[in-house]
């Protein structure tokens, strides 16, 4: 299953809403930090109300050992990315991906740009900067997880 990875998370209130995505729908989420906020319950009880129990939390002290793990489990980066060229929706997922999504208030550095395997962007009207980034991860997790086959059985059929 594809998972999201969310870079130095700037605001508690989007990673959250992330949490409480990928708890709902089942995908592993991977918290690169350091955060530019305190990341306690507290702070992502908000958004995340009370799904982020259920939410599978991994948390990487830095973008060195998310990349040492990264590398060591053979899974391929896919940034989200507004300085991409690939539509989200043309992309092949596979999945073992890991779908990565910058700050919301610098998106991600050059070495991040250059770890990448995959940069993808979601098409939008002319002279608009960006998404935010927890409507970028609820779209490409949609989309990855419908090529892949991975939404919840339990959803389809509302139980």
């Amino acid at each position: 299953m594809p998972r999201l990875a969310i870079y130095q998370p700037d605001i508690p209130q989007n990673t959250g809403t992330m949490l409480r995505l990928t708890a709902c729908l089942g995908v592993p989420v991977e918290i690169i930090e350091p955060a530019g906020f305190d990341v306690s319950d507290r702070n992502l009880r908000r958004s995340g109300m009370d799904y982020l129990e259920r939410a599978a939390i991994t948390r990487h002290v830095s973008w060195t050992s998310f990349e040492t793990w990264r590398q060591g489990a053979g899974a391929r980066l896919v940034l989200a990315t507004t300085k991409a060229a690939i539509p989200y929706a043309e992309f092949a997922y596979d999945l073992d991906d890991i779908i990565l999504v910058g700050r919301e208030s610098a998106g991600v550095p050059d070495e991040v740009h250059q770890a990448a395997d995959a940069r993808i962007v979601i098409p939008m009207r002319p002279g608009l900067r960006s998404l935010n980034v927890a409507i970028t991860a609820a779209m490409i997790l949609g989309e990855a997880l419908r090529q892949t086959n991975g939404f919840p059985n339990a959803a389809i059929s509302g139980t």
